[in-house]
C-alpha cells in the first residue's frame, strides 16, 4: 500500500549507510515510502538496495547509469515521484547527517507550508562534527544567498527539504541543471519567488561519520555563480514576483 509521503535519497557509495538508513527511515510512527536513487555505486549499493526493495514493500530503488550530480539525482526522484500520488516529497541525505526523526515535524510544518527547509541555523548553530573552516564556509555562503536574492532563510543551501506536490508541479524540472549547493538555492529560490509558502524547521546536522564527502571546488564555485544567475531571472527583484513562471 502506497503512503502519501516520500522520501528521496540519492546515493553514491553509501552501502555502508544504507541497511541502517532505510530500517530507521521505514519505521518512523509516521508511515513513509522510500526512494533510493543510486548513481550506478561501484561499491555495490545499488545491488543492496535492490534486496532491501524485494524484502521491504516501501522501499523502491531508481537506478542511474552513472554519476551525474545531486541535482540530476533529485530532479529524477521528484520525476519518479510526480508520476505517483505523493503529496508530500522529501530530500534527505544518505550518510545520516539528517536525523529521520525529523520527518513528522517536517510534515506537521508542511500542513502549512509548501516547502519546509531543515535549517542548521535558525535558533542558533546546529552543526555537529564539522570542522571550523567548513561551518564559516556554509554561514557565508547562506549570508551571501540572502544578501544577493534577498531571500529570508537562515540556511538556504540545507539538503533536507520536505515539498508539498503542487510546489513540484509549479517547476519545470528539466530546466534545473545545477547541483550540489546551488541546486538548493535554485530549488528554494524559484518556489520563493513565485510566492509560494517557505518554511524553516529547526535541526541538528551532523556530518557523515562514515565514507567521504560530495563537497568539491566545483560544487562551491557554481553555487556563487547560481545566486546571480537566479537574482536576473527574477528581474533584479530581491522580493517575491508572483504569477512569475519559474
Amino acid at each position: 500500500m502506497a503512503h502519501d509521503t516520500l522520501v528521496i535519497v540519492p546515493t553514491y557509495n553509501e552501502r555502508d549507510n544504507l541497511r541502517a538508513l532505510v530500517q530507521r527511515v521505514v519505521g518512523l510512527p509516521t508511515p513513509v515510502d522510500l526512494l533510493i536513487v543510486d548513481d550506478n555505486s561501484p561499491d555495490g549499493t545499488g545491488v543492496l538496495a535492490d534486496e532491501l526493495a524485494a524484502q521491504i514493500p516501501a522501499v523502491h530503488v531508481l537506478h542511474r547509469p552513472e554519476k551525474a550530480g545531486l541535482g540530476r539525482a533529485y530532479c529524477a526522484g521528484f520525476a519518479w515521484a510526480l508520476a505517483r500520488t505523493y503529496e508530500f516529497i522529501f530530500e534527505m541525505d544518505g550518510d545520516f547527517s539528517h536525523d529521520p526523526n525529523d520527518i513528522p515535524r517536517f510534515l506537521a510544518a508542511a500542513q502549512n507550508a509548501d516547502l519546509v527547509l531543515g535549517s542548521r541555523y535558525a535558533q542558533g548553530i546546529r552543526v555537529i562534527n564539522w570542522p571550523l573552516p567548513r561551518l564559516l564556509l556554509s554561514l557565508g555562503a547562506a549570508q551571501y544567498v540572502r544578501l544577493v536574492t534577498g531571500m529570508p532563510f537562515s540556511d538556504p543551501t540545507g539538503g533536507f527539504k520536505c515539498f508539498r506536490r503542487r510546489a513540484l508541479e509549479a517547476v519545470d524540472l528539466d530546466r534545473i541543471h545545477s547541483n550540489g549547493y546551488s541546486f538548493q538555492i535554485e530549488m528554494t529560490h524559484k518556489l520563493w519567488r513565485q510566492g509560494l509558502r517557505v518554511a524553516e524547521v529547526p535541526i541538528i546536522f551532523t556530518d557523515r561519520f562514515q565514507g567521504t564527502s560530495k563537497m568539491s571546488r566545483k560544487i562551491v564555485f557554481e553555487a556563487l555563480g547560481m545566486v546571480w544567475r537566479l537574482w536576473f531571472q527574477n528581474g533584479l527583484r530581491r522580493r517575491p514576483r508572483p504569477g512569475v513562471s519559474p
